[in-house]
């Protein structure tokens, strides 16, 4: 078995891993140290905690042992995608570099600018950053990236998913084209393959599991759930996943919970928290110092259950935690990998469940077709599973039909009834003499003629008095004759003298005007 004793790697650099406890590299460690070490551009794919990050620490931290840093001009730099994952890489340079006298500064977001100005201005070995962070500060003019020896890009699968592929060209381009370039990523999607094409010199490609794959010693398992009701969903969901925590009883030691939104993270450790287990948030809307101090409490045990977005599938660097849970399915199958990586890391057993929708079935199908694995279903007591995909619409089809034939019944009855009595009347009524008839009929006009007439709002008979008398003031012969000779004439030839739309209560002056244009 090969040891770290047995890489080329500087003895300062050697007695920190002997410190830190570690004596044999993992093989992504043990493929890519010795290229790295070469001065070769290397393509690392592992899954996640295989070690990558020690994979390009200790090679750089031995290839830097030599050579000054100047001001606002780094010798080296590592491009991370989240600021937990930059920490994380900031804590293996302290601990790989207490022997030796390096300078680094951690470029993130949520921190003073003045703070990362004042380390740049004095010179540094290491850089490590965040692209966004990285490229405002070389914006301000205050970072130079022309002296860059050694890049590392560090979850190149999670920089394409966040969007910052572009932001990574662009800092290729201003590092010099003699660098050299270590690339490392869990998966190998089209688009980090161009990149790679592009920018790296005849790597060496270093792949030791097949991609996307999860670790063996991780049990994993998920629960088929369908709710009673669409608005009761996010509770039965809550309370099904304090049952699975109760079920794993002394055995779960620490446990992340995954979450795809940022508003189920605050509200699930809300909720655990109200039904009194240890639990707190975690994601990118929150400050980084509260961030920060979340992570620290998890990692010294003083917190057990961390709630989280994907921000923290990535980055955390916790040995021991025994337990996670998937309150969602991701929405990419890539993410379930690294989710459950947090999990059996360094050798030792992890256990990962999830609670599955009917939603999310295609998502979970996705899932299985890439780890290339059926994930066991987890039955529990109470919780109630979808219907197979086959079977559900005819029982739901033949649960709808009584209650349609029932609804059918009932609106017709009253129709048939209706219809029965009108066949019932109609014989009496066609009995009767056709002078009976008659009399009836003519019995019942007069009956219509007395209805009484129609009101008319207060307002228009209000109008139709003040317009009645003005016109008996001014001219009433010739309002009536005029109208009189309108009708005829609309009658007669099919002309209408009137002004249409003014209605029954014109003027009559108005009237009486256009009478007397026609005359003359």
């Amino acid at each position: 078995m090969t040891k770290f004793s047995d890489l080329d790697l500087d003895p300062k650099v050697l007695k920190a891993i002997a410190d830190a406890g570690y004596e044999s590299p993992t093989p992504i460690q043990a493929g890519a140290i010795p290229h790295a070490l070469a001065g070769k551009d290397v393509l690392g794919i592992a899954q996640t905690g295989t070690g990558k990050t020690a994979s390009f620490t200790l090679p750089m931290i031995t290839r830097l042992a030599k050579g000054r840093a100047r001001a606002r001009m780094p010798r080296s730099l590592v491009l991370c995608p989240t600021r937990e994952l930059a920490a994380q890489v900031a804590e293996n340079f302290d601990t790989y570099t207490k022997y030796m006298k390096l300078t680094k500064a951690l470029l993130i977001g949520g921190v003073s600018f003045k703070e990362q100005e004042a380390l740049i201005d004095r010179g540094v070995d290491v850089l490590i950053a965040t692209p966004g962070r990285l490229l405002d500060h070389f914006e301000r003019g205050k970072l130079l990236l022309t002296g860059v020896q050694i890049m590392v890009v560090d979850e190149a699968d999670r920089m394409l998913d966040m969007g910052f592929i572009p932001d990574i060209e662009r800092i290729f381009s201003l590092t010099p084209f003699t660098r050299q370039t270590l690339f490392f990523s869990a998966t190998m999607a089209p688009e980090i393959e161009r990149i790679t094409n592009t920018f790296l010199s005849n790597p060496e490609r270093i792949e030791v599991a097949r991609q996307a794959t999860t670790g063996e010693n991780i049990q994993q398992q998920v629960v088929m759930y369908k709710a009673s009701r669409k608005d009761r969903e996010g509770s039965e969901k809550r309370r099904i996943l304090r049952q699975i925590i109760d079920m794993e009883g002394e055995s779960l030691t620490n446990a992340i919970v995954f979450c795809n939104r940022k508003t189920d993270v605050d509200v699930t450790a809300k909720s655990l928290k109200k039904y009194g287990y240890d639990a707190a948030p975690i994601h990118g809307d929150l400050d980084q110092s509260q961030r920060t101090r979340t992570l620290d409490g998890f990692r010294d045990g003083s917190l057990k259950i961390l709630v989280a977005s994907d921000v923290a599938a990535r980055g955390l660097d916790v040995p021991s935690v025994s337990h996670v849970f998937n309150f969602d399915v991701p929405s990419h199958s890539e993410d379930y990998v690294h989710r459950i990586g947090r999990t059996g890391r360094a050798g030792r057993k992890g256990k990962a469940v999830m609670i599955c929708v009917p939603r999310d079935e295609k998502n979970l199908a996705d899932i299985e077709k890439l780890v290339e694995r059926e994930i066991p279903r987890l039955e529990l007591p109470g919780v109630k599973s979808p219907a197979p995909a086959a079977e559900a619409p005819e029982t739901e089809e033949a649960a709808a039909k009584p209650s349609r034939s029932r609804t059918r019944t009932r609106s017709r009855k009253p129709k048939e009834e209706t219809a029965a009595e009108a066949q019932a009347a109609a014989p009496a009524t066609e009995t009767q003499p056709d002078a009976k008839k008659t009399e009836a009929k003519a019995e019942d006009r007069p009956a219509r003629t007395e209805r009484a007439p129609r009101k008319e709002s207060p307002a228009k008979s209000e109008d139709t008095q003040r317009d009645s008398g003005r016109d008996s003031s001014r001219n009433d012969t010739g309002s009536k004759t005029s109208r009189g000779n309108s009708r005829g004439k609309r009658g007669s030839s099919g002309n209408d003298s009137r002004v249409v739309g003014m209605g029954d209560h014109m003027p009559s002056f108005i009237a009486l005007s256009f009478e007397q244009r026609r005359a003359s």
